[in-house]
């Protein structure tokens, strides 16, 4: 897209937005679309098509172009919920789940219990959430030896136009979850809380302990582990696009239930609290970030591990560096030891098909690894490493999913 027909439309779409003219911010969005051939029934010519595409990008086989859904703004005022103690999410309702065909085939292991792909919805102060379940084999369980240790869980949060299904097959997830005995959760939003099906990162209330979308997340989490064997100190959260910018709120919201956070091509939690700012973080980066109720640089010092790659003009790679910034930060405040600082280390490294990457390392003072920035060179919005069987993912890169379940097996909480 032409950079200066981009700025043009974004400054009229935020006077507009900042005029509370929300129907019209969103009319000069699709009409700049339209005149750039990039809405529903333009025409592109092939050379003009990006070579990975993402959630807020250019969507495949003839989809409305997304910004992330910030073309349609949905109010949720629900008030804000009486804290709780910590660990402790409100309790919800959820059917009865129903069981089908595991992505890729596979059976459980001989003599134990097979792996399930389960589907089911859960409900909390009205949000309804639909979920997809995979739970490894289990081994079999033989006379005088005790019962299976409870597993670890990754929550997997899709990006805009996605679904918990081709989420799974794009990240591929499940196949490596279940070589470490690993539960996965992908919870799915409802297109009628966002009309892309988009998390809502840059609303204030969805970015709040005990409130809106993170509220309901927390709660189908504790509900699937008081259904299922988890290991509430190996607890993950991880996403892409819209849905790596809810998984830093979870991270940041609940410090509490999750062990580490995966942030992949998304935005630090607080950047933005509404649609102008949100399309001037995505194009531009963020500001210091100052969230809901937090004193500006104040971040919970949960281990991340992020992903962007610098090639993204969806979501400006800043972002994706600010997120790891923060989070060293974080983990140096929290040793409070006067004059002793943590440190970094950078590599460059390939992936088995070429694409380059530097690996960035972020120790505490103790010499632990607190955060990894992979800044992915010539990749743009899309999951790397994921498989074409997925939308939005780039097969060529480093694989995503298997440095992400590596780096949260390495991070148990404190108990």
């Amino acid at each position: 897209m032409n950079h200066q027909f981009f700025s043009q439309w974004m400054d009229d779409a935020a006077r507009s937005t900042r005029a509370g003219r929300l129907a019209e911010a969103t009319e000069v969005i699709q009409r700049a679309l339209r005149d750039a051939g990039l809405a529903p029934g333009a025409v592109q010519p092939p050379a003009a098509q990006p070579a990975a595409q993402g959630p807020a990008s250019v969507a495949e086989q003839g989809s409305p172009w997304v910004l992330d859904g910030l073309t349609r703004v949905i109010d949720d005022d629900e008030p804000a919920a009486p804290a709780r103690s910590p660990g402790v999410a409100p309790a919800g309702t959820a059917r009865g789940a129903t069981a089908s065909s595991t992505p890729g085939g596979a059976t459980g292991g001989v003599g134990g219990t097979g792996e399930r792909w389960l589907r089911d919805s859960f409900t909390h102060r009205g949000r309804t959430l639909a979920y997809r379940l995979y739970l490894p084999p289990e081994p079999a369980a033989t006379a005088g030896t005790a019962a299976a240790s409870p597993r670890p869980l990754v929550v997997m949060l899709h990006g805009c136009t996605q679904n918990a299904d081709d989420f799974a097959a794009g990240t591929q997830m499940n196949r490596l979850a279940r070589d470490r005995g690993v539960a996965v959760l992908y919870p799915e939003q409802a297109q009628r809380d966002n009309a892309q099906q988009c998390w809502n990162w840059f609303k204030p209330q969805h970015q709040q302990r005990g409130r809106g979308e993170p509220a309901a997340i927390a709660a189908l989490v504790q509900s699937v582990c008081a259904a299922h064997s988890i290991d509430p100190a190996r607890i993950y959260v991880a996403g892409l696009s819209a849905g790596g910018a809810m998984a830093d709120i979870m991270g940041q919201c609940y410090p509490d239930v999750f062990a580490a956070v995966g942030v992949h091509s998304g935005l630090p939690q607080g950047c933005a609290a509404d649609v102008a700012s949100a399309l001037s973080v995505m194009r531009s980066g963020p500001s210091p970030v100052r969230g809901p109720g937090r004193a500006e640089g104040q971040r919970a010092p949960v281990p991340t591990i992020v992903f962007h790659g610098d090639a993204d003009t969806t979501v400006h790679v800043s972002n994706g560096a600010a997120i790891a910034q923060a989070g060293s930060q974080a983990a140096d405040a929290a040793q409070g030891r006067a004059g002793r600082r943590g440190a970094s280390e950078a590599t460059q490294g390939r992936s088995g098909r070429g694409d380059r990457h530097t690996r960035t390392l972020y120790t505490d003072a103790g010499g632990g690894t607190t955060v990894e920035y992979w800044k992915l060179h010539g990749t743009g919005h899309a999951w790397s490493g994921g498989s074409a069987a997925g939308s939005y993912t780039h097969p060529g890169g480093v694989d995503a999913s298997a440095e992400m379940l590596r780096f949260f097996l390495e991070h148990p909480r404190a108990r």
